[in-house]
């Protein structure tokens, strides 16, 4: 697919899934033109092709490959509400207080189950018990993928139930105004109603929260067109509830007014298919090239970029990646953090895991193209 057949594609998926979120059908004009090929693959890029199955279904349009993504997604959707049904039943029987995050929430607030597509389930819980969390997982049926690492340990369980249990929302490698932000928590979660130790944000911090978790993906290394349209689907439901004043405030506080401002005013005239505005374009293209996870070189060359770009940016990132902060040290190498006599050999296993995965390979040539 070339560049050109690519943004006609993206096109396509931003216009199908305005349809599919305010409930309208594409028209049989419309339908006639999409290369259905190219579809499947721009939307796979954005993990939204369930959300695009789902309206060339109701048109009446058959493939294959989308007719898959939806089915595989209400099964995944439903395994794991199954399985986090499981998990609190355990977690309120050892009184560990619990709140479910990102698309955990949202899913629910789209038209049909398993239109949201999901990659995994997330959940903030008290850390003090992440031991006690992993013997639960492990007693579910669930292997262990990841313990002790970063602010996030991760479970799954074949065939599709993947879990992000958060002992923290943010690390101290992320933006400061926000790792400090999110600290102490659970003074601004509120109790649920139904259960003994669940809770929520309210729709404002769930916002907030949101676009500091977007912002995070958006500056290190990109984020994709699905969140986008979870901000879109939040607005339309939550709106003209929200207090903009104190939503503006606390976003003030997190040091990224300008990018929540653009952020929202692209995804409200984006999927209500009005003209965008230059900056508006502009994060657009940096969004569309990135998939749903962002993408390498969007994150050498942001970090380059932050050091002030050139000779004197490579030359910074490039020592940066060599030489780890103490904070990232702690957070991803635990072992040599707790041993630091051990510090010395943490460079050369650094680079021999990275070069077996063909990593340093790509930085490299990221950085060589760089001007």
């Amino acid at each position: 697919m070339t560049k050109e057949e690519y943004r006609e594609a993206i096109d396509n998926v931003i216009l199908l899934c305005g349809c599919a979120v305010n409930n309208t059908p594409v028209t049989p004009e419309q339908a006639e033109t999409i290369d259905l090929g190219h579809l499947y693959q721009a939307a796979e890029k954005h993990m939204l092709t369930a959300t695009v199955a789902c309206v060339l279904k109701a048109a009446g349009i058959s493939d294959k490959r989308f007719e898959q993504a939806r089915a595989k997604s209400v099964r995944k959707v439903t395994a794991m509400d199954i399985d986090k049904k499981m998990l609190f039943e355990k977690m309120e029987q050892e009184k560990i207080w619990y709140m479910p995050l990102k698309g955990a929430v949202i899913k629910d607030w789209y038209p049909l189950i398993g239109m949201r597509q999901m990659s995994d389930l997330d959940i903030l819980f008290d850390k003090a018990y992440s031991e006690k969390i992993r013997d639960i997982f492990l007693d579910l049926g669930f292997t262990c993928e990841h313990f002790g690492l970063g602010n996030h340990d991760v479970y799954f369980k074949p065939p599709v139930s993947n879990f992000e249990m958060h002992r923290e929302l943010f690390n101290t490698t992320h933006k400061p105004e926000i790792y400090q932000y999110y600290q102490n928590i659970k003074e601004r979660l509120i109790k649920d109603e139904n259960n003994h130790f669940g809770y929520h944000f309210s729709n404002e911090d769930l916002y907030i929260y949101l676009t500091a978790h977007e912002y995070k993906h958006f500056s290190e290394g990109g984020t994709g067109l699905r969140s986008l349209l979870d901000i879109y689907v939040f607005w339309e439901k939550f709106g003209s509830q929200l207090d903009d004043v104190y939503i503006s405030s606390e976003i003030q506080k997190l040091g990224i007014s300008d990018f929540e401002r653009l952020n929202c005013s692209l995804a409200m005239h984006l999927f209500q298919g009005e003209k965008l505005t230059k900056q508006e374009n502009e994060i657009l293209e940096y969004i569309i090239n990135s998939g749903t996870y962002g993408t390498l070189q969007n994150q050498v060359e942001s970090r380059v970029l932050q050091y002030g770009g050139g000779h004197k940016g490579k030359s910074a990132y490039i020592k940066e990646k060599l030489f780890l902060p103490m904070n990232a040290v702690k957070e991803y190498y635990p072992f040599f953090y707790k041993h630091k006599i051990l510090l010395p050999i943490l460079l050369p296993y650094r680079i021999v895991k990275s070069a077996k995965r063909g990593k340093m390979k790509r930085i490299a040539k990221i950085l060589k193209d760089i001007k």
